[in-house]
């Protein structure tokens, strides 16, 4: 078709004058996006945003916020849109109806990781979150028996917190009212939870070591979604030696990891085989008398499932807490009555416990609408289609990528009634009673969901409960605390100080 159409040019003497050349250009340039769109394009599948050709919908996407970029799609296409990160074919999926079909009922479809540059480079397809077939499922199988095992669900793990909260509350108290930034003392209080459950120990919330390991936890958990880390996905081979935020995460992850490998030696010099004390333990244990080498029971994969346990146990709990202390301030009626009803349940001596939880239904009301307005976790990892199928009514082709998008899940005006409002009554009935939501999933759904999320509720329940029992939240006199916050991976709100007056 391009030797007629220069023909054509040639005889109307308009070839070598600029206008010909650029008509010239865009008819060959709309030939090949002709070719390019009718290529093995698969049938029925979802619609998106027009691709071009060789970049796909890179150029349309905001990498320094692909989340919004995400959910600006998902709004004009739907809960399955097609999109192109150049030639490769992704879905973005959301709704809780598209969710459930995908994660639940074609759960072994859709139970791998995606491979992605970064991907492996972070963690070479270990650990809890990468893995995947075999290996992931005897990994999960394993960290979920060992974290029943040292308490997750029962009172011995209550305790944990509840001693942990009395910890946080005193760090607190040491403000005397005056303004602080939470931010150190609430994810120092969260992360020695895990501690607790991987090391057999805390740490001090003084310790300048073990903050800055979570500090740069928070690089590497941020990366994937951020502009450096889809870039690196694009061009691996260049962003190798290119500095950037990108550079720092890897040395993040190295740091963390030697951090890590310590605990580890420590654990082999003075564990006993017949009394296992935490995670590490077992893992060492297991590594000795596992005979499945697909397992890959090995002292690396251990360094990695330890970096994920972290990352998913700290992050969005931690950023959970602090959004929680923001709307208490910010809506000072909800704050009484959250009072109010401590008082009458629990009063200001004894600390809370898990059986008191049913009988405070605007507490754990609350608790519910903070993780669903701050949406601590925007995206899940993407995860790979093992065989072709279908998704409300849309294929799916073996291969393909897809992104689960769990933000307008917490957003859906079908399922919320004020969903931009922050509203504990989503949560309540007309007799004020707890509604628990199927559609509410902030963990996801399927065997992909997270492995802690009894161990979250947990926390959330008793360290909020603890906090409140103890403070009144208010601004720093002067101030407006705003409701802002990053939309990455994980929506933690910016930085902001607030005065914990004791009640």
């Amino acid at each position: 078709m391009v030797f007629p159409i220069s023909m054509l040019l040639i005889a109307t003497g308009q070839f070598f004058t600029v206008k010909g050349v650029l008509v010239c250009l865009s008819a060959l340039l709309l030939l090949k996006l002709m070719k390019y769109l009718s290529d093995d394009r698969p049938k029925n599948i979802a619609p998106g945003p027009f691709p071009l050709p060789i970049v796909g919908n890179v150029l349309s996407l905001d990498f320094r916020r692909p989340v919004v970029s995400f959910s600006k799609m998902y709004e004009k296409y739907g809960d399955v849109t097609t999109f192109y990160l150049a030639k490769q074919t992704c879905i973005l999926l959301s709704g809780y109806k598209s969710f459930k079909e995908a994660f639940v009922e074609q759960a072994d479809i859709f139970a791998d990781r995606a491979h992605f540059p970064l991907n492996d480079k972070l963690s070479k397809g270990l650990g809890l979150i990468s893995s995947s077939g075999h290996a992931w499922n005897q990994q999960r199988r394993f960290a979920l028996t060992v974290l029943k095992h040292f308490g997750v669900g029962k009172k011995t793990l209550e305790e944990s917190i509840l001693q942990e909260s009395r910890y946080l509350c005193e760090a607190m108290h040491t403000q005397r009212g005056l303004p602080f930034d939470p931010d150190c003392v609430v994810t120092n209080a969260v992360a020695n939870i895990i501690c607790s459950l991987v090391f057999g120990h805390r740490f001090e919330y003084d310790d300048h070591n073990f903050h800055q390991i979570l500090l740069f936890l928070d690089d590497v958990v941020q990366l994937p979604a951020n502009f450096w880390g889809q870039l690196y996905n694009q061009l691996p081979a260049i962003m190798s030696w290119m500095p950037g935020k990108h550079q720092r995460a890897f040395s993040s992850l190295s740091k963390i990891k030697q951090f890590i490998q310590e605990e580890i030696q420590r654990h082999k010099q003075d564990r006993h085989t017949d009394n296992p004390r935490d995670y590490i333990d077992c893992y060492l244990e297991e590594i000795q008398k596992c005979k499945d080498s697909k397992a890959k029971f090995t002292e690396e994969n251990l360094v990695y499932c330890v970096v994920d346990l972290f990352a998913a146990g700290t992050e969005t709990t931690s950023n959970t807490l602090l959004w929680s202390m923001l709307y208490m301030a910010k809506y000072p009626e909800m704050q009484d009555k959250v009072h109010a009803e401590i008082d009458q349940v629990i009063g200001r001596v004894r600390q809370p416990s898990m059986t008191d939880r049913p009988h405070m239904p605007f507490t754990y009301a609350v608790i519910h609408e903070v993780m669903r307005a701050a949406n601590a976790l925007n995206i899940t990892p993407p995860r790979v289609a093992s065989r072709d199928t279908t998704v409300a009514g849309y294929l799916i082709p073996k291969g393909v990528t897809v992104f689960p998008l769990l933000r307008p899940i917490m957003q859906d005006k079908n399922e919320f009634s004020t969903p931009d409002q922050f509203n504990p009554g989503h949560f309540l009935d007309e007799n004020g009673r707890f509604l628990k939501k199927e559609s509410f999933i902030p963990f996801s759904v399927g065997k992909r969901t997270c492995p802690g999320e009894q161990m979250a509720y947990m926390e959330f329940f008793l360290f909020f409960t603890c906090m409140m029992q103890s403070f009144n939240f208010l601004a720093p006199e002067g101030q407006t605390l705003v409701l802002e916050g990053t939309v990455h991976i994980t929506s933690a709100p910016k930085s902001f100080q607030i005065c914990a007056m004791p009640r």
